[in-house]
């Protein structure tokens, strides 16, 4: 899996979202707490709100925070906002894609891949991410030595 910068950066960004305590944080405020460039995360933050993710208000008193409770957020839905399907193979849904001969089995491998990565990331949302506990599932994988390697 390839994560873009775009959806790294949503991902912080949704993060502090999540932490914040006072209600609505700035666009200056996430882009300096995670070094995030100003104008790239305006475009994101426009993405996450475009997808009902976030919520923002101009003002005095404008900023940014979570359209919905950080429990109800799954990485997925962020990473989805911003990059699309969890996995593409040319562009194309791995069950749209027709391989021939000794290739064939690679279908089954892609969509198999799809749904691991769905097992997780769909699974994590960002008030795990917040409080530190991630789901068992999740702590199982990366405590396995080779997950490192």
């Amino acid at each position: 899996m390839r994560l873009s910068a775009r959806a790294d950066y949503a991902l912080r960004a949704a993060i502090e979202l999540a932490a914040a305590t006072g209600g609505h944080v700035t666009a200056d405020q996430l882009a300096k707490t995670q070094a995030i460039p100003g104008k790239f995360l305006e475009a994101i933050l426009t993405q996450l709100r475009r997808a009902g993710l976030v919520r923002s208000q101009r003002g005095p008193d404008g900023g940014f925070w979570l359209a919905r409770p950080a429990d109800e957020i799954s990485l997925a839905d962020i990473i989805r906002a911003i990059d699309g399907p969890l996995l593409g193979v040319r562009g194309e849904r791995p069950e749209n894609l027709g391989y021939i001969g000794a290739a064939e089995p690679l279908q089954t491998v892609w969509i198999a891949l799809r749904a691991n990565e769905r097992a997780i990331l769909e699974d994590v949302t960002l008030a795990h991410i917040v409080a530190g506990v991630l789901p068992s599932s999740v702590s199982k994988l990366a405590d396995d030595p080779r997950a490192w390697a």
